[in-house]
């Protein structure tokens, strides 16, 4: 390898699941996240060309809720609302986390089906806030 090689792009990330099927649905139906298939023990999902990989854990020191997944929204408070119409439950409401030069970081969190924390994250610039 040379010296100029760096890893830059993410294919795939996985998330356990304790009961596979209803942590597919929350995915797939819940927070609309498009479905790719099945085979057994997993599901896989497309996250902007990112694969997204829910799966039961291999053994009992594996089976842990995951990384923090943030999904990046255009309008976090529409986001927000939509997602808790179809009963996400949110820590709190969208709030500011970091104020930027030209753009606020607002973030959102709420748990998945099988206790994994996400997170919605919109950067806001200045100029629509005002």
């Amino acid at each position: 390898m040379t010296q100029d090689f760096g890893l830059s792009r993410l294919g795939q990330l996985s998330q356990n699941a304790n009961d596979l099927d209803r942590a597919t649905a929350f995915y797939r139906d819940t927070l609309g996240v498009p479905f790719l298939f099945q085979v057994p023990g997993m599901s896989f999902f497309d996250l902007g060309g990112v694969r997204l990989m829910l799966g039961l854990a291999e053994s009992p020191e594996h089976a842990h809720p995951g990384s923090i997944l943030y999904f990046t929204v255009d309008d976090i408070e529409a986001s927000h609302e939509a997602l808790a119409g179809r009963g996400v439950h949110f820590n709190a409401a969208p709030h500011r986390v970091a104020d930027m030069a030209d753009h606020e970081l607002w973030m959102a969190f709420f748990k998945d089906s099988e206790d994994n924390q996400l997170a919605l994250m919109a950067e806001v610039p200045k100029s629509s806030r005002g």
